[in-house]
């Protein structure tokens, strides 16, 4: 039995199986990281400041103008289709296989392929509102203006409700995260390590009976892993599920 099949039988017998979705997903769908050397220069080269210090929520409070130009820029307007690995997720679903997503991407990739139950971590570039009356706006709404974008109600700024620098994840939603790892028989860590900010403050709450970490890139604290399969998830998952 190669490993798709021995993940494939374990995933067969869960009762209740949670996948955690790290960064490596997001880039395998064509997303940067806002963190690498060469994003962090050429952002630093047309605003003047860091990313970390734009995608903030000092700054989107003190300089909304230049917020807002990154976040289309750099947020909105590049083209991001969730990868193999995020259908596959979404096959695993449909079958009974998989009870939760949880996500730290802010593009909603697992939503978007097709998973039904999807925590956020981070919220989504699809959900914005009012600062001052909550109305609700789309994600189109924001890309499509080249202005800070302004409620058409009472003209106060529109907030992305997205996790911005220097916040704390909402604690319902790290409640209902811990809920569910808590519960789970079996646990992926998919495009991400025990060790990375998605799941060093949550996989201490697994107390199921198989961790299973599919990533291309080595990270030390995988040894505690019970199964590492070293490959790209949009490659990999594929495999497993069989499509």
């Amino acid at each position: 039995m190669n490993d798709y099949e021995r993940i494939r039988d374990i995933l067969d017998k869960s009762s209740y199986t949670v996948a955690m979705c790290g960064t490596d997903m997001m880039k395998e769908s064509g997303m940067p990281s806002l963190r690498a050397p060469e994003i962090a220069y050429q952002v630093e080269k047309e605003f003047g400041y860091s990313p970390e210090e734009i995608f903030s929520s000092v700054f989107y409070a003190n300089r909304p103008d230049t917020f807002f130009k990154y976040y289309r820029e750099w947020m909105l307007k590049p083209h991001l289709e969730p990868s193999a690995g995020f259908y596959a997720l979404a096959e695993l679903e449909k079958r009974g296989k998989l009870q939760c997503s949880i996500a730290n991407n802010v593009h909603n990739l697992p939503g978007r392929a097709g998973c039904q139950k999807v925590l956020n971590l981070h919220g989504t570039i699809y959900d914005n509102e009012c600062s001052r009356c909550g109305r609700k706006y789309p994600m189109e709404y924001i890309r499509d203006t080249n202005r800070v974008p302004l409620c058409e109600d009472c003209m106060a700024v529109i907030r992305p409700k997205v996790l911005l620098f220097g916040e704390q994840v909402d604690n319902r939603m790290m409640t209902a995260a811990v809920e569910e790892i808590s519960k789970a028989q079996v646990l992926l860590l998919l495009g991400t390590s025990i060790g990375s900010g998605l799941c060093e403050r949550y996989v201490k709450y697994f107390e199921g009976e198989t961790l299973i970490i599919i990533n291309a890139a080595e990270h030390f604290t995988d040894e505690k892993a019970d199964i590492v399969l070293r490959e790209e998830v949009k490659t990999a998952l594929p495999k497993i599920v069989g499509l």
